[in-house]
């Protein structure tokens, strides 16, 4: 059976889609996910997906694994500029440390990086 949230972070469609026996996950091999950001510079066309998670968790395997499908899709896009997983200690940039791809980050650095003007190499997508 199709597993149930365990919050309620949900739309009344993802709460539907969870219940159809004809959707079950297990029997029909469905995933679903979703993206937090997508993030573009309307003027520059340049942007990113953007994955946020609190507490310091991170995505699990069948989201980790649409993530790449969505990267290795955009990857010839020469506006594209990565895949990027957010992790923070607590729930925000305000309340504990701030993970960005891995590694410990300020919030100068992620806004520069919200902004699009650090260097190329922090665009290059988080290895799933």
């Amino acid at each position: 059976m199709t597993q149930q949230r365990r919050d309620s972070h949900s739309t009344e469609f993802g709460i539907w889609l969870r219940k159809q026996p004809e959707l079950d996950s297990k029997k029909h091999h469905l995933v679903a996910s979703n993206v937090d950001y997508i993030w573009k510079n309307y003027r520059t066309n340049l942007w990113m997906f953007i994955e946020e998670k609190r507490y310091g968790v991170y995505p699990k395997f069948p989201q980790t694994e649409m993530f790449k499908s969505l990267d290795k899709a955009c990857i010839n896009d020469i506006y594209y500029k990565g895949f990027h997983l957010l992790i923070f200690e607590k729930t925000s940039p305000d309340d504990g440390r701030i993970y960005l791809d891995g590694r410990c980050v300020d919030v100068i650095d992620l806004i520069k990086f919200l902004r699009f003007e650090q260097d190329n190499k922090w665009y290059l997508s988080y290895k799933f």
